[in-house]
């Protein structure tokens, strides 16, 4: 009765599928001689954003580093973009330290050539950190300004390089040093 009863409900679906599949796909296909049907126009703003960003995520027995960093550009042509992105990060070592940091960036990137990708990235996060030491919690909570020039070997839409903190201050424990390393990837 069972099996009965679950091939019978197999086959209305699989019946449903094809009386709601078959007169679609049949519609959606033009006929030789007749005009198409126009298609909805989306503008040449949205063709022109590109959609990218960073996560990271490392894990170890006492430490979690956490990265969400979404972002989008526009290209103005071949040469220039202009963007915008967001950026959270949970940074944790057991017993000793904890950190979250958000905050924003707008970004500037230049093409001289094809293989060559120069940037210019402004970015300003919040960073609330927690050192724990011999029983004593330490907070510490501030605004912290980064001003990036970077360089990097574009392939596509990916670009491989370096990029400076020209406001580096290692009083701020934001970054542990003015160079970071990047993979900037806008599809």
């Amino acid at each position: 009765m069972m099996k009965s009863s679950l091939l019978d409900s197999n086959f209305k679906t699989v019946f449903l599928f094809l009386i709601l599949a078959f007169p679609a796909s049949f519609y959606a296909q033009d006929a030789p001689n007749e005009t198409p049907l126009p298609k909805a126009k989306t503008g040449a703003f949205w063709e022109n954003v590109s959609f990218g960003g960073s996560l990271g995520l490392s894990i170890s027995n006492d430490y979690t580093d956490i990265l969400v960093a979404p972002s989008a550009i526009y290209n103005f042509n071949d040469y220039f973009a202009f963007g915008a992105g967001l950026q959270y990060s949970n940074l944790k070592q057991k017993d000793y330290y904890s950190s979250n940091v958000y905050g924003g960036s707008l970004i500037g990137i230049y093409n001289p050539i094809e293989a060559v990708q120069l940037s210019l990235e402004v970015e300003e996060v919040n960073v609330n950190s927690k050192y724990f030491d011999f029983g004593n919690d330490y907070k510490k909570s501030f605004w912290n300004t980064g001003l990036f020039i970077g360089a990097g070997y574009r392939q596509d839409n990916v670009t491989i390089g370096g990029r400076v903190n020209l406001l580096f201050d290692e009083d701020k424990d934001v970054y542990g040093s003015a160079f970071m390393p990047f993979v900037r990837v806008y599809l």
